[in-house]
């Protein structure tokens, strides 16, 4: 990592934000030749350091080849848990599905706590020369033209390249400069997240517990060091009740919990604090603009209902560092519009379906009364006993449906 680079020190790209998909994407592009400004407004010590961020994310087979493929995986291995199988329930009600592959398939992925990513990314960011990382840096100007990309900081310095990359998240000030047109829609719910110890073990199981105001999700986490057992909390519920459930006392909050896991872990104890986010979805119409590209969230933001919104930005990731090499054995400009255009073609439909899909399920499973639920049920029962069904559900899981670059091939 070059810290602060020189004003004249030109790379062939400039990636605002510096997050999860921001920093995966430098690596990846670094491993393939390229160079790159990384900006992110962030502090990484903050952003890395305890109590920061209680977000657990699943990492897909196909994202695990990625991150395998840029030489993160031994960094990450021992505190990953494996995702050994997906219970997916209508209020525990008769009729789950459980997705839980043969051993000689693999696991559905793994699941990490966000900060141990973000903990990775960034010390494999610091021993790399490609990549010149900006932290704590506010960008007054962007500048795309026909010869090449520009932002100038806070503190007057400019950082130039080929290809600007819009990774800023939800919210990308980029986006909305280069006027990309944007469907969205508020859910009108929170997701409340915490950090649970539990009696019980959860033997790799993810739960996916379905209630009229949102999916109570459990993730499997490695456990403690002092051998308690560990899984994440996502849990939807209605805006209206998002700071009640978040200024309940503990104990009032682990009772509700309780209440709705059914038991299945047994005791319960809270580990890490509580936090909630908006839930809302966004699509854009482009992921492309004049030397500009759209990743990760800048692009499409999902319902976290599947899992599925980190995984899609790494999806991203690999098809725009396929496609930067390809253009450069034909010895194109990164920014090249041809390049851009290819890289719209091959993402448009798979982000688009994604997000449709997980759209789908949400409003499906928010459908309140006993006949929706009953019609669910017998859905998900028929899901249960069709064996070619159920292996394709999880290779959507594990990512490795489609065409996928090369880098998140096993």
């Amino acid at each position: 990592m070059t810290p602060g680079a020189p004003a004249n020190d030109r790379r062939d790209l400039v990636i605002l934000g510096g997050g999860l998909v921001g920093m995966t994407l430098a690596l990846a592009a670094a491993k393939a030749g390229f160079t790159s400004h990384v900006v992110d407004r962030a502090d990484p010590a903050e952003l890395t350091a305890e109590g920061h961020d209680g977000r657990a994310s699943a990492i897909s087979t196909a994202s695990w080849s990625l991150f395998g493929n840029i030489g993160l995986t031994a960094a990450l291995e021992p505190l990953g848990c494996p995702i050994t199988r997906i219970a997916v329930t209508d209020a525990m009600k008769p009729g789950r599905i459980d997705f839980a592959p043969p051993p000689e398939d693999g696991t559905l992925g793994r699941m990490f706590a966000n900060r141990d990513l973000r903990l990775a990314l960034f010390e494999a960011a610091r021993g790399e020369p490609a990549i010149a990382w900006h932290s704590r840096a506010e960008i007054v100007q962007r500048t795309r033209g026909e010869h090449g990309v520009s932002v100038t900081l806070g503190d007057g310095r400019e950082l130039a390249g080929s290809l600007m990359v819009a990774a800023e998240g939800r919210r990308s000030p980029t986006r909305d400069q280069a006027g990309i047109a944007l469907a969205k829609w508020d859910y009108r719910h929170r997701a409340i997240v915490a950090g649970l110890a539990h009696e019980k073990p959860h033997d790799g199981t993810a739960w996916e517990i379905f209630y009229p105001a949102g999916p109570f999700a459990l993730l499997p986490l490695t456990d403690l060091a002092d051998g308690r057992h560990r899984s994440a909390l996502v849990w939807t519920v209605a805006e209206r009740d998002g700071d009640a459930v978040l200024e309940l006392s503990e104990r009032a909050f682990l009772a509700e919990v309780g209440k709705a896991m059914h038991g299945i872990y047994g005791a319960v104890e809270l580990i890490a604090p509580r936090a909630s986010w908006p839930l809302g979805f966004h699509h854009t119409a482009r992921v492309v603009a004049e030397r500009l590209a759209l990743v990760g969230d800048a692009a499409h933001g999902i319902h976290p209902i599947a899992g599925q919104g980190l995984n899609l930005g790494l999806r991203d990731v690999g098809t725009l560092v396929e496609v930067l090499s390809e253009s450069a054995r034909l010895g194109l400009d990164p920014g090249d519009a041809q390049l851009l255009a290819r890289y719209e073609r091959w993402r448009s439909l798979d982000g688009f379906m994604v997000s449709l899909a997980t759209d789908g399920l949400t409003r499906l499973f928010g459908i309140p009364g006993k006949g929706a639920s009953a019609v669910r049920r017998l859905g998900m029962g028929a899901v249960q006993r069709l064996p070619a069904l159920k292996h394709w559900f999880m290779d959507e899981a594990r990512g490795t449906s489609g065409t996928l670059p090369e880098l998140l091939r096993g």
